[in-house]
């Protein structure tokens, strides 16, 4: 979304400890010590809200904003902490009453894109009261993760991420290719089209498939993979941009021009984008795929080649600058410890802040998501 562009654009200008663990349990690493001390920092500086909790998304500027995809990122890193120890089970549940409240509609169980703070109310207006898909697709995910880690006696879980799920398939998932559109908005065949390649979610589609019992997801999870391959295919680096349109049953690539449809990385590896590697990590960890496998790897060699990960490249491998960024080496640095990609690893492991950065909603969160997966 346009917001989304503005805040980490700000980005670029701003340029647990587990004690008493009993013998029969697993003991904590240090990764997922550090992990979880990095969510309890995030939470601090990020997380608002009394008995509905929510991510702010304004980096400390202006009136206070949050996005359903913010949202996404905050159930998903509560429940990620709580599987590594940490006591979220109460903050999850403010972030789902929060959710709940700023659906697109009871009978709608989308989330509002964007909320901002007017009179001490969060709120929606005119086009924030539509939806985005990257936003409900972590959100559903998170639901499915904390009805397996807590059940749905107390709170149902379960129900409401199967309500969710249906509501992504009808009114987010393009009916002519099976890919996610942008969002509830996109109706008419041109947005339709338009494809923001971070959403090609696979994992979560299989993921959705098999809790759902729906095998419709299966042919979504499958284009998808599909139009990995494709857009793996393009360049011999194997970047993928933020945006391209997707066309027909046989989904036909067509390169998208920069402000096209939200900035001029729009054709590049920008703030879309730059989540590309994490998100097919995802997807490997959780189904071990060779199409997934080749594609990520693909794109680990080429910044493997780098001495630094910097902030966007072009599709052809040139860095656009020369600062750093965490959105960009968060997902990197995840990616390769993934797919043990040691040297990788230790390289990203170094330009990663060892606290989280305030005032900077977007890189800050993707730190500590991609820390606690």
């Amino acid at each position: 979304m346009k917001l989304h562009k503005m805040i980490t654009g700000l980005a670029v200008l701003c340029g647990l400890t587990v004690g008493g663990v009993a013998l029969t349990q697993q003991p904590v690493t240090a990764h997922a010590a550090s992990a979880t001390t990095l969510y309890k920092q995030w939470q601090k500086a990020y997380v608002g809200g009394k008995t509905q909790k929510y991510v702010k998304s304004n980096n400390g500027q202006g009136a206070t904003t949050a996005l359903s995809e913010g949202q996404g990122y905050g159930m998903l890193a509560a429940v990620l902490a709580a599987k590594k120890g940490a006591n979220t089970h109460a903050t999850f549940n403010q972030f789902y009453k929060y959710y709940r409240a700023h659906r697109v509609s009871a009978k709608t169980p989308l989330m509002q894109w964007q909320q901002t703070k007017r009179g001490n109310k969060m709120t929606s207006t005119g086009q924030q009261k539509n939806s985005a898909t990257d936003g409900d697709l972590d959100i559903a995910y998170a639901l499915i993760l904390a009805d397996k880690k807590w059940g749905s006696k107390k709170v149902n879980y379960k129900a409401a991420a199967k309500k969710l799920i249906k509501a992504i398939k009808q009114k987010e998932i393009n009916p002519t290719t099976s890919l996610p559109t942008m969002g509830n908005w996109a109706t008419s065949a041109y947005d339709r089209s338009k494809l923001r390649t971070a959403d090609l979610m696979t994992g979560y589609f299989k993921t959705f498939a098999k809790y759902t019992h729906d095998s419709s997801w299966n042919k979504v999870a499958k284009r998808s993979q599909s139009a990995v391959k494709k857009l793996s295919a393009r360049h011999k680096t194997g970047l993928f941009p933020d945006f391209i349109f997707v066309t027909g049953k046989s989904l036909k690539l067509k390169a998208v021009q920069p402000y096209a449809i939200e900035s001029g990385t729009d054709n590049q590896v920008g703030y879309n984008a730059c989540r590309v590697p994490w998100r097919l990590a995802q997807t490997y960890k959780l189904k071990h795929d060779s199409v997934t496998k080749k594609a990520l790897n693909k794109q680990l060699k080429f910044y493997n080649r780098k001495s630094k990960i910097t902030a966007v490249y072009t599709l052809g491998g040139k860095a656009v600058n020369s600062y750093e960024n965490t959105a960009f080496t968060a997902p990197v640095n995840y990616a390769a410890r993934v797919m043990k990609r040691t040297a990788l690893k230790k390289k990203t492991a170094k330009q990663l802040p060892k606290s989280i950065e305030k005032k900077n909603y977007f890189s800050a969160t993707l730190q500590v998501v991609t820390a606690l997966s």
